[in-house]
């Protein structure tokens, strides 16, 4: 599919859409699951968690390769993106649960999780000659602004009510999902 790319660039690429599958899959699930009248749940709709954790884990796996770029200049230091995401997981973890009293869930880890695979992604796209200094900060800015946006749905939702709270948990999916493809597309079309 990528073939005109190199390796790297074709596993960031892959990497991305499988990210998309797993959102398409967890997505899939919210929206049975959580349907504030009639929801489905159990293993009837619990099953579609089985391909997001695949399809998550593999993404995880081809960016993480493909954003390897040794002996090439990044943007940001590698170690400092892992510290930082490692650090911030903390310091958010301990704010929304001791602080906010926000029940800690699977998603916070999620949101932090994505944030460093873009911000490693973004790093190799720069290393690798697909994004212009400019291009790349400006996608850690939109990952950020994203990231923040997925937050503050985590926070809100168990403050709203049914219908309020299952549109607010599809908003970071669809965020994930939407930014994958706008960078897989940005690359293949600067080509």
């Amino acid at each position: 599919m990528f073939s005109q790319y190199d390796l790297q660039t074709r596993q960031m690429l892959t990497g991305n859409l499988l990210l998309v599958g797993c959102c398409v899959f967890y997505l899939a699930w919210w929206l049975i699951a959580f349907k504030p009248e009639g929801a489905i749940k159990g293993m009837k709709s619990g099953w579609l968690l089985i391909p997001a954790f695949l399809f998550g884990l593999a993404a995880v796996v081809q960016i993480v390769r493909g954003s390897s770029v040794d002996g090439q200049a990044a943007l940001l230091p590698r170690t400092a993106v892992l510290v930082g995401g490692v650090a911030a997981y903390v310091v958010l973890l301990a704010a929304t649960s001791i602080i906010l009293n926000r029940q800690v869930t699977t998603e916070l880890f999620l949101i932090v999780g994505w944030t460093v695979l873009m911000f490693l992604e973004v790093n190799g796209l720069f290393a690798l000659g697909h994004y212009s200094r400019p291009t790349a900060i400006t996608v850690l800015v939109i990952t950020v602004l994203a990231a923040i946006v997925s937050l503050v749905c985590y926070l809100l939702y168990y403050n709203l009510d049914s219908v309020k709270g299952y549109v607010d948990g599809m908003i970071p999916l669809l965020l994930v999902a939407v930014m994958m493809i706008a960078v897989t597309v940005s690359v293949v079309c600067s080509k």
